[in-house]
């Protein structure tokens, strides 16, 4: 049996070949600061694309993208910045959230650009 985590990075490498297939280059996967992850950061022209991937089976209750609270806007905000410092990038930063669905058929990947802001 597949365990969620199994899953997570299924998720995360369906949500590369996506980002990839449609021009992205993949600066990223999982880079950490302090109590933040971001699961990929990815680049389109001079736009730095912040991705959270959710990954879940058909079913789950709770709406996949409420579980983007304001904590873990404030995180991921806070590691983005941090990126982009470091790495002294002169980029537009737009945070979006890729789901992946397992359905009875198949799997079913959303891409929400600018899913939130981050004021």
């Amino acid at each position: 049996m597949e365990s969620s985590n199994d899953f997570g990075k299924f998720g995360e490498q369906m949500a590369v070949e996506h980002l990839l297939g449609n021009g992205y280059a993949i600066l990223e996967r999982n880079y950490r600061y302090l109590k933040a992850e971001l699961d990929i950061i990815a680049r389109k022209g001079d736009t730095l694309a912040i991705v959270e991937v959710k990954s879940r089976n058909m079913g789950f209750l709770e709406d996949i993208l409420d579980t983007v609270n304001a904590k873990k806007v404030k995180l991921l905000t806070m590691a983005a910045d941090h990126y982009v410092q470091e790495n002294d990038l002169d980029v537009e930063v737009r945070f979006d959230v890729i789901t992946v669905i397992k359905t009875g058929s198949g799997i079913h990947l959303e891409h929400l650009e600018n899913a939130f802001f981050h004021f």
